[in-house]
């Protein structure tokens, strides 16, 4: 094959294997950005802080599955292959898509409506579980020599592209609807947009070809026993593995689907400033991503892990002050686009770094389950956290130390892998 068919059809591939990952992420960035409108139809309960804190508990709640979706579906990929594991996550995905984007509201179905709201959560959850780590590992496995970084970036790279179409819908919405439309049914065109790219998705994943990895590993199909004992015995890796995640799922979360509630809630800003902000930060992560993912592949990942927990550990607390002594659009927006350089700056560094400490046989359950362990610990309870500490304090720049707290959980993670590594094996670099 030639040179340019070769670099064709490995673009093709991170296609295909991106698509249900923006799938994914965008359906849990539209309930981030209209969870104030979902608390209403679902929770409502006469008192606006207590049904938003519902709602965003909901959201919050879909990332306590993501640990067993991690061992559960992890097995199943790291026994029966990528592209069978990645197929069955899309059609999971897609149940708790539709059950969400069509069902009726507290008026029409009473406690069923949220009972309902909340499986359909739990059912995204536990097919993200895996999501993550079997695109990551997937993206891994077919990278040419050199260029893992690069690879493995547009794993986070398309759920950028997911925060930036439902940041632009979120925005067309508001310009084109009243504010009481949006709150009675506009909320709901998002996911059910949502719903319809679903078959698109499922065709581009049909096509996926197994890694070569894969296919050449010499016990092909461990047991889920086995998986299992791997991973107890890995325990150290894993709980590392999910420290560094820490840094990233919390910041994502914050500046992303955080965003609208923050800036309407807290910073009393327009709905449509706080989803342009968003819409800005959708797009300059996915210019910082790929950006880091390939200098790592040059310099290393520790510098560039060591260099954004500490920025992002000193700066945050201090940025968030500053916008909320004069809360405008121009302090989100620069607030957060300096939040937004340290996230996709890290994780463009991070995601490679993670595939590189798991041990092959469980590459795929091992980086799922740390990623998923610090999504429903940290990351995915982001919103409520965040809108429950600036209730009890009084402060509105509470969500700077909690970022803080979790780049400095990154920060130890990286020195501890460092150091455990250092009389084993060089200064981690790629392992191509």
């Amino acid at each position: 094959m030639s040179a340019a068919a070769t670099s064709r059809s490995k673009a093709m591939a991170v296609l295909r294997v991106s698509s249900g990952n923006f799938l994914e992420m965008y359906d849990f960035m539209v309930y981030g950005y209209y969870a104030a409108y979902i608390a209403k139809v679902f929770f409502p309960t006469g008192n606006e802080f207590a049904s938003l804190m519902l709602s965003l508990g909901t959201f919050g709640a879909g990332f306590l599955m993501r640990p067993l979706g991690a061992l559960v579906l992890g097995a199943y990929i790291d026994r029966h292959g990528r592209r069978a594991g990645l197929l069955l996550t899309l059609g999971l995905m897609a149940v708790g898509t539709l059950t969400i984007g069509l069902l009726p509201g507290y008026e029409t179905l009473g406690l069923l409506a949220p009972v309902l709201v909340l499986l359909g959560r739990l059912l995204q959850g536990f097919s993200a579980g895996v999501e993550l780590g079997g695109v990551s590992v997937y993206l891994a496995e077919i990278a040419t020599p050199g260029n893992k970084g690069l690879y493995t970036a547009w794993q986070s790279g398309s759920q950028q592209v997911a925060v930036i179409v439902a940041a632009l819908l979120g925005v067309l919405l508001s310009a084109l609807l009243p504010p009481d439309q949006v709150a009675l049914w506009g909320w709901r065109v998002p996911l059910l947009v949502g719903c319809l790219i679903v078959p698109l998705i499922f065709l581009l994943r049909r096509s996926l070809q197994e890694t070569e990895a894969f296919q050449a590993r010499a016990h092909r199909r461990p047991t889920v026993s086995q998986i299992l004992r791997s991973l107890a015995d890995n325990w150290a890796i894993v709980l590392l593995g999910m420290m560094l995640v820490t840094m990233t799922t919390v910041s994502f979360y914050l500046i992303t689907a955080y965003t609208p509630t923050f800036g309407n809630q807290a910073l009393h800003l327009a709905g449509i400033d706080s989803l342009v902000v968003t819409l800005c930060i959708g797009i300059t992560n996915l210019i910082w991503l790929p950006l880091s993912g390939a200098l790592s592949d040059r310099v290393g990942r520790t510098p560039i892990l060591v260099a954004c927990t500490v920025l992002m550990l000193v700066t945050a607390y201090p940025a968030m002050l500053w916008l909320v002594d004069a809360p405008s659009f121009g302090r989100l927006l620069e607030v957060e686009l300096w939040l937004s350089f340290l996230y996709g700056s890290y994780n463009g560094a991070m995601i490679p770094f993670l595939t590189e400490i798991m041990p092959e046989d469980v590459r795929t359950s091992g980086f799922s389950l740390a990623y998923s362990l610090a999504t429903a610990t940290f990351g995915g309870f982001t919103p409520a956290i965040c809108t429950w500490l600036i209730h009890a304090t009084g402060n509105s720049a509470m969500p700077g130390l909690w970022v803080s707290f979790a780049a400095l959980c990154g920060l130890v993670a990286t020195l501890l892998v460092v150091r455990g590594r250092r009389g084993t094996a060089p200064e981690m670099r790629p392992a191509e």
